[in-house]
């Protein structure tokens, strides 16, 4: 695996709102500082739902975006889901929570689900998207980071796997709004999930 591309995105406005998002991204051609809160001059705008420690960077495989792709009918240019890494050959729907992921110095670690919203349906220009990328199953993963350090384009990556019992990233937004047994709960909170997701699996 290698480091595919690298997004930032700036403060703007989307159409016909007046508050701003950061999910307009596009990709970089150098090196990056990540830090414990993300990339370095990334924005983050609703710090309420986006963002923090845990949810520090959010990642998306090259092989989840080639099947977009081919759902979709048309090329998708680096950053379109307002992901900050893209790393080749990776399966969203292999990932669990606590898996880690290290290029070069920095180890980020999977933490959570990407929650889709309406400003996601908004930047895809379709209103029924949130409903569609829940039906997909392949959410992006938010990441924590574990050690900081820089990033370039094409660093290689690798992929460990989380050394306890696997609760998936995709798994995490598909139990939204399910009722869960005790057992599935305690599943759940025994794995290190972020903590804006907890209360989700603890009612």
């Amino acid at each position: 695996m290698k480091l595919l591309a690298i997004c930032l995105g700036r403060p703007e406005k989307l159409p016909g709102k007046s508050f701003k998002t950061g999910i307009y991204k596009s990709a970089l051609n150098s090196a990056v500082m990540i830090d414990r809160l993300g990339l370095v001059g990334d924005a983050v705008c609703n710090t309420r739902h986006h963002g923090g420690e845990d949810q520090a960077v959010l990642l998306e495989g090259s092989l989840t975006l080639d099947w977009w792709t081919a759902q979709l009918g048309h090329d998708l240019s680096p950053g379109t889901f307002g992901e900050n890494l893209i790393i080749e050959g990776l399966d969203n729907r292999n990932v669990a929570a606590g898996d880690r992921f290290h290029v070069g110095e920095v180890i980020l670690e999977a933490s959570c689900a990407r929650s889709p919203c309406n400003t996601l349906a908004v930047k895809m220009g379709d209103p029924t998207f949130v409903k569609t990328y829940v039906r997909a199953g392949r959410p992006g993963i938010y990441c924590r980071v574990i050690a900081p350090g820089m990033v370039s384009p094409d660093d290689p990556v690798r992929h460990e796997l989380y050394a306890g019992e696997r609760v998936t990233i995709s798994e995490m937004l598909s139990a939204v709004g399910r009722s869960l047994s005790d057992a599935e709960k305690a599943r759940f909170l025994a794995a290190p999930i972020g903590r804006r997701w907890r209360p989700t699996f603890e009612n």
